[in-house]
């Protein structure tokens, strides 16, 4: 194999992003360094938060630079390494983005235990998306036996284990999502107590009925209108982490909406935004926890893998049309044991 294909930003989109702002390419096959290891892909993510790297508008993270590949999480095996702790053959965890194959510093590299769980889980429940869950709700949400939790986006990568470990705190959970369907797998197959459509139900209506003590969490995946309708019916002393804001990101003109601040005022509750790199150093207690929930079977996963890297812009598009279940995978390349 001498060559390589990346896939780089081509231009900054203008609302929702198409093919055109993307280019695939082909390069020759990279040659690792010393601290180096050559990776081949095997699973690459595609997730929303990428939207709001391809602006240059300011923002918690440097924005991806115009020509250059789009960094992102992925799993590979190392088929040569200049660095002794790393074998050929070695599953590994980084942000090498949207390319088949890459020198990536060993440095920034983490081993995947293939016997622990499948590997695509280092991407999801037992990676950045599980950790994503775990902070937000238990640090900032604080969700207690009892309450009344509510998750948007509830059948996305985040949401749909937000609702679980809710439930393994015994609180009451309610999710949002897109389509019966999803609902569905939400109430029968992760145990949610109730959800609701948001492009079918009324709103007010159904989150009044679904919610009769209020919401004492309310974690946020989305924003806008939903948003809007789950914050009317908050407690006092409510706790609302803001994870993403995925109904904003495809936006042309600033949002407008409901002004929040008397009710955040009248019911003292927090709303707080976070980054999970925040707690890197917390990553493996949380990370142990998970994989004990795994293993017991109290957290269970969806993925959605999308087959071929010349998908890879379809997968990403498709996550702002809501055709996912649980985490959006793109399988580049088979496992090799």
């Amino acid at each position: 194999m001498s060559m390589n294909e990346h896939i780089i930003l081509a231009k900054r989109p203008q609302g929702m992003p198409g093919e055109s702002d993307f280019t695939l390419e082909e390069i020759p096959l990279p040659v690792p360094q010393a601290g180096e290891a050559l990776v081949r892909t095997v699973y690459l993510s595609v997730d929303p938060y990428m939207r709001g790297r391809m602006s240059d508008a300011k923002s918690y993270v440097k924005p991806y630079e115009v020509g250059q590949v789009i960094a992102g999480g992925a799993i590979g095996q190392v088929m040569e390494s200049a660095d002794s702790t790393f074998c050929e053959g070695d599953f590994v965890a980084g942000t090498w983005g949207w390319q088949r194959y890459a020198a990536v510093q060993t440095g920034t590299l983490r081993k995947v235990n293939p016997d622990l769980a499948p590997v695509s889980t280092a991407l999801g429940v037992l990676g950045m998306t599980g950790l994503t869950a775990y902070f937000g709700l238990l640090d900032i949400g604080q969700p207690q036996a009892g309450e009344t939790v509510v998750v948007s986006g509830g059948a996305g990568a985040v949401g749909m284990i937000v609702g679980q470990i809710a439930k393994i705190k015994g609180a009451r959970v309610v999710g949002i999502a897109g389509s019966d369907k999803k609902n569905r797998y939400l109430t029968e197959k992760l145990g949610f107590d109730a959800a609701i459509n948001y492009r079918t139900d009324d709103l007010a209506s159904a989150l009044a009925e679904a919610c009769p003590d209020g919401v004492a969490v309310y974690f946020d995946n989305v924003g806008g209108e939903v948003s809007d309708a789950v914050l009317r019916l908050i407690n006092r002393n409510a706790r609302i982490p803001i994870c993403g804001q995925i109904a904003l990101y495809n936006l042309e003109k600033p949002d407008t909406g409901p002004r929040i601040q008397s009710l955040l005022l009248t019911n003292t509750a927090l709303m707080k935004g976070f980054l999970v790199g925040d707690y890197a150093s917390r990553y493996p207690e949380a990370l142990q926890e998970l994989a004990v929930w795994l293993r017991d079977g109290k957290i269970q996963y969806a993925e959605n893998i999308v087959h071929g890297f010349e998908k890879t812009i379809e997968a990403f598009l498709g996550l702002f049309s809501g055709e996912n279940l649980g985490k959006q995978l793109v399988k580049v390349s088979e496992e090799h044991c």
